[in-house]
């Protein structure tokens, strides 16, 4: 895949997920991430979540993983991105200023081919410019946007939704609170 070569290389990639279009990269490689927060003019203030593979992945980025995200990963019937306490090996621009880190696993097949051939998580953002209308559909994706991007994902292989993932912080306590 051409696109895993570019991932690789500190490329950005525009692609479809489980939730809607989203722009990404190797989410271990800190220019790749600047650039990202470059094309969508993005302030350092908001943070990325990524894309893992499965809890494995996950467990390679976080200190720990609670049992109370094992048991949400299991039963979400729908998106859903948990923010896990402690993250590790990954660069500071992922990390939120308590050094936790949004994660979610994609349960859609283009995505998981690329995590699984790049074995690496990937930054997953919303495919607009900072502060615009997240687009519903490729075609809602500014020019701008696909002009920066290094690659774009085959249109044929489109995104799930057309709705952000639930978000839900776990603490270090084990309390789970709901974000989105």
């Amino acid at each position: 895949m051409k696109e895993i070569e570019i991932l690789k290389n500190g490329g950005v990639i525009l692609y479809p997920t489980d939730t809607i279009w989203g722009l990404g990269c190797d989410a271990t490689q800190k220019e790749a991430i600047q650039k990202v927060i470059n094309i969508k003019g993005r302030g350092g203030e908001k943070h990325f979540i990524l894309l893992a593979r499965d809890i494995e992945m996950i467990s390679q980025y976080v200190e720990t993983i609670p049992q109370e995200a094992l048991e949400l990963s299991e039963n979400a019937k729908t998106p859903l991105t948990i923010i896990y306490p402690k993250a590790k090996n990954l660069p500071i621009e992922m990390l939120s200023h308590d050094g936790s880190i949004g994660i979610r696993i994609p349960h859609h097949e283009y995505c998981q081919r690329l995590l699984k051939e790049l074995n690496r998580p990937i930054v997953s953002t919303s495919a607009n410019i900072s502060g615009e209308k997240s687009p519903s559909d490729f075609s809602e994706i500014s020019l701008a946007i696909k002009e920066n991007a290094d690659f774009i994902s085959p249109q044929e292989f489109q995104a799930q939704n057309t709705q952000a993932s639930s978000i839900v912080k776990i603490l270090e306590s084990g309390e789970i609170i709901k974000i989105r």
